[in-house]
């Protein structure tokens, strides 16, 4: 059976949501499915193969559609770019009978929905024109945390209509059995450190700030890295932090480099704040599932939108945007190494249940007894 994934972003991109969509489209077609990743044709300065570029099997196709590209022309330019490329996808996936279509983009699945029934995965509490239109539409709607859910039920969804299913990992990506040891060599981290590691973007939101802050209290044996971010959060990351003696800011790396950083680590952080909605309540970190997976402790802020998947039996918490109370709970996991153990290795028995592939199960599962 056909299953168009369609997606309104440049393949491949910096940003997370390329990995996770590249994932599930892998995933969707390890379940059966003839699967085509529908993109608009854009300017990107990765030239990678999108494959490799997201360590991705390629067991299924990518389509580039025309658009109108002026998005750098801001709010109007993105509209016309949005909009010449949902008509290109809308002619190109109508005329398949019986074509599971599934996508993240309001916009580009608007038209689609007035003639077919559609999927629809929404990872942020957006409640634009093309979200009412889809309303009407009562098209089956996956949001990635309760959090999320609540948020459209009360905007009217039906709540028959929705399933709740958070992100994933790549279990052979991230269950790699490289040892500290060899991941610090090949990495070139000393050996004889205690090691903190973020991964991931440096938006405000994701609290890796609170982090940098929390380096200050943390004796000078324990350094800290930062692996990820695009240039410009890197380059100002670097002046508010670079010069503090215990920080380590990597930038971006290869997405297949990820596991060996991880394996690296003694305590792999998830400070993500409280003070905005997206954070608090909507998001389903990827980097939390592959910590798991990773079976390095975890330390993360006590928010609901983490303790939805994990709990003390699992990780360590700490109060968001709190930096003292964040270097006491890393200061625990270095000092309570048995304890630390066992969480993470609960931690990982746990996330054997949050597979791309098992989320990809699920989410077909349910769209089949919905239909």
């Amino acid at each position: 059976m056909k299953l168009y994934y369609v997606a309104n972003v440049r393949i491949p991109t910096e940003k997370a949501h390329g990995i996770q969509i590249m994932k599930m489209c892998e995933a969707f077609a390890r379940q059966g499915f003839d699967v085509e990743l529908i993109v608009p044709r854009r300017f990107t300065q990765i030239n990678s193969n999108p494959f490799e570029y997201y360590s991705t099997k390629s067991i299924f196709s990518i389509k580039k559609m025309p658009c109108i590209d002026l998005v750098r022309y801001g709010k109007w330019g993105f509209y016309v770019q949005a909009i010449s490329f949902a008509l290109s996808a809308f002619f190109y996936v109508m005329f398949t009978p019986k074509a599971v279509i599934f996508g993240r983009d309001e916009q580009s699945l608007m038209l689609v929905s007035f003639f077919r029934q559609v999927a629809w995965e929404t990872h942020t509490s957006v409640y634009n024109q093309a979200t009412k239109v889809l309303l009407r539409m009562k098209p089956f709607v996956v949001t990635i945390t309760h959090g999320l859910e609540n948020f459209y039920i009360s905007k009217g969804f039906n709540s028959k209509n929705i399933f709740v299913s958070p992100d994933g990992v790549d279990e052979r990506l991230f269950g790699v059995t490289t040892t500290k040891y060899e991941a610090r060599s090949k990495l070139g981290i000393p050996l004889g450190k205690k090691v903190v590691l973020y991964t991931g973007h440096l938006y405000d939101w994701k609290g890796a700030h609170t982090l940098a802050r929390a380096s200050q209290d943390l004796p000078e044996d324990v350094l800290v890295y930062f692996v990820g971010g695009t240039e410009g959060d890197i380059k100002s990351f670097k002046e508010q932090f670079g010069a503090m003696p215990n920080i380590r800011i990597l930038g971006k790396k290869p997405y297949a480099e990820i596991p060996l950083y991880l394996k690296s680590a003694d305590v792999l952080v998830i400070p993500n704040s409280a003070k905005s909605d997206i954070s608090n309540l909507y998001t389903s970190p990827m980097k939390l599932f592959e910590y798991m997976e990773g079976g390095v402790p975890i330390v993360a802020s006590s928010i609901p939108s983490i303790r939805e998947i994990i709990d003390d039996s699992s990780a360590f918490f700490c109060s968001p945007d709190d930096s003292v109370s964040l270097s006491d709970a890393i200061m625990r996991v270095l000092a309570n190494n048995e304890e630390a153990q066992k969480k993470a290795i609960q931690a990982r028995i746990i996330v054997k249940n949050y597979t791309w592939e098992k989320r990809a199960r699920n989410i077909l599962d349910f769209i089949k007894v919905q239909l």
